[in-house]
């Protein structure tokens, strides 16, 4: 009897423990994304929490090794110590191989997160989707990582080359050390992470346009997404035929650059802090790369806390758009911000339907835009407000960090090195919305439209 009764409790609790794991099960392809996310960053924090990842003989604290490895795996470039001071080889190799997890990894996750998401559509829509985008393929996951894996490793290798050959030649770099900083930068540069082993980060070599215009166009390229890099690969020579996704972040991503280019220029010619002192070339130069920085790559060739407020707030806007889908760019993307701005027209206009480019766009990818920019907005307004809480950061200050962290852009004003710990735990969480946040998000309210069998009586309140 006594045997019969514990084999009923053995029973009983096998079925508890299945009803549990049951509930911490991953039911949603979202939460795989944010689930590998957050596992790398724990192995990056337990890496770096190792005697063996600093230059000194203590280990560095968890909250410093915690905010690191979030801040690599969530390629955004924020540092609470000089990574090339403070870390050993061991460190910066860590923290390098992380960036890469994080980039690529995230590239890939992304990407495939797009395809469930589209599988997810009925067959009709999907035949017209396909037909409509010709980007995505049904069942081919193998060629989806394979495929990001040759373009990440292909631009990554041609730039580090280009920039070992110029740390090489122009700086006296023995050929260990220029390759080194070449993989290191090359890499940082295409997975938009903004580290840098230099003290000043690149502001040494803001007049050196081999070492600029290398990084500039790795954080461009890696930027765009790889469902762009794809599809412009595929058909290069049809630009017509190029789906609206690829239309939108090329045009948005050349108009970005301009502008921001145009404003730093504007903003900075005179300041004798940034630009003001470097002559018409280096100025273009600098102006450039400044006005590319701030979607989301990080880097910084000129003092940011010396920028013009209006430049500082021009760059608060960028961070918060950031890049392309499915890339390594962080913010809100490009896409998005031209679909709001395409919702607003059409309602100027007195429109009933929202176009561009000559498509129709559908009121659900309406709905999720203006959800994931509204979502963003309260992150940054809420890490602003605790920063100016906790910290007694300036409201200029604790914007500007807040915008940076949620873009994973990794710019900062001075403030993230004399942050407590529950500043840099601010700013960890708002890396980690900023990094998995709108696109699982947006992937989230995607798949789990449905249609209703009832309507509620439909009454329109006064708006604006």
């Amino acid at each position: 009897m006594p045997s019969h009764a514990a084999s009923g409790r053995t029973v009983a609790g096998g079925g508890a423990s299945r009803r549990l794991l049951a509930r911490f099960r991953l039911r949603h392809p979202s939460q795989f994304v944010v689930a590998a996310v957050f596992a790398a960053i724990v192995v990056g924090t337990i890496l770096l929490s190792l005697p063996v990842a600093t230059e000194g003989p203590a280990a560095a604290s968890f909250t410093t090794a915690m905010f690191t490895a979030t801040s690599a795996v969530c390629v955004t470039g924020l540092a609470v110590v000089d990574t090339g001071a403070y870390w050993s080889g061991f460190g910066e190799g860590t923290i390098l191989v992380l960036i890469q997890l994080g980039g690529f990894g995230f590239m890939t996750l992304a990407s495939m997160l797009a395809l469930v998401v589209y599988r997810n559509l009925g067959v009709r829509a999907r035949l017209l989707a396909q037909a409509e985008t010709k980007t995505l393929d049904l069942g081919d996951v193998r060629r989806i990582v394979v495929g990001v894996a040759v373009v990440s490793f292909l631009f990554e290798a041609v730039s580090a080359v280009v920039l070992a050959l110029r740390f090489g030649t122009a700086y006296g770099e023995p050929a260990g050390r220029a390759l080194y900083l070449g993989v290191f930068h090359a890499v940082s540069a295409f997975n938009n992470a903004g580290f840098s082993v230099f003290a000043g980060n690149l502001k040494e070599f803001v007049g050196d346009a081999w070492i600029i215009c290398v990084i500039a166009v790795g954080l461009i390229v890696g930027g765009i997404g790889f469902p762009v890099l794809f599809e412009v690969k595929r058909s290069w020579r049809r630009p017509s035929h190029w789906s609206l996704h690829t239309k939108l972040t090329l045009v948005m991503t050349g108009a970005l650059i301009v502008a921001g280019t145009a404003a730093v220029l504007a903003f900075e010619w005179g300041n004798s802090a940034t630009l003001g002192e470097m002559s018409v070339p280096g100025k273009g130069l600098a102006g450039f790369f400044q006005g590319v920085s701030p979607r989301t790559a990080g880097f910084d060739a000129v003092d940011i806390g010396a920028l013009t407020e209006p430049t500082l707030l021009v760059t608060m806007v960028l961070m918060f758009i950031g890049g392309g889908s499915a890339g390594t760019a962080g913010g809100v993307k490009v896409t998005t911000v031209a679909l709001l701005g395409a919702m607003v027209r059409a309602e100027v206009r007195g429109e009933p339907a929202v176009e561009l480019m000559d498509k129709r766009v559908p009121g659900a990818a309406q709905r999720q835009a203006l959800a994931v920019v509204l979502a963003g907005f309260f992150a940054v307004f809420t890490g602003t407000l605790v920063l100016m809480a906790a910290e007694g950061i300036a409201m200029k200050g604790a914007l500007f960090e807040a915008f940076s962290a949620f873009g994973t852009v990794g710019l900062t004003t001075g403030v993230t090195p004399d942050l407590s710990s529950v500043g840099r735990l601010v700013l960890v969480v708002l890396m980690f919305v900023g990094r998995v946040g709108p696109i699982t998000f947006g992937a989230a309210l995607a798949m789990r439209e449905h249609r209703r069998r009832f309507r509620y009586p439909e009454e329109r309140p006064i708006v604006g």
